[in-house]
């Protein structure tokens, strides 16, 4: 069974930056895509980017681009997403997960993915 590690959340200050990783490990398996979603109190899960494994093409909610990134280690089974300029609406679960292939919805709904990691916590104070 593949598992998917996140690392990384924390409280910052409005303005501040936080980097998240995420471990792929476990059976093997061949990556298509992975991808980073979020899930605020009493809202849905929802979107923020993936990126797929070959090339690295990368995909983003529209609310994050320009202070977000979405990078990958190929070698390591790593993804990583660089948060700058964070702001209080960011605040939110962050999960990471991982999509074996390609499928007919689009990277940017969660059923694409087969594999979840457990969630880390971000916070972002005014």
């Amino acid at each position: 069974q593949a598992q998917l590690v996140e690392s990384g959340g924390g409280s910052v200050q409005a303005g501040g930056s936080l980097r998240l990783s995420c471990a792929a490990s476990g059976r093997t398996f061949s990556i298509y895509a992975m991808g980073w979603f979020r899930q605020a109190p009493g809202k849905e899960r929802e979107f923020v980017a993936a990126i797929r494994w070959n090339p690295g093409i990368t995909y983003y909610t529209d609310s994050v681009l320009g202070r977000f990134t979405i990078s990958r280690d190929s070698a390591e089974n790593m993804v990583y997403l660089q948060m700058n300029s964070l702001k209080p609406e960011d605040t939110a679960v962050y999960y990471c997960a991982a999509a074996p292939q390609s499928g007919r919805r689009g990277l940017m709904v969660p059923s694409e993915y087969s594999y979840w990691g457990q969630g880390t916590q971000v916070t972002v104070s005014s």
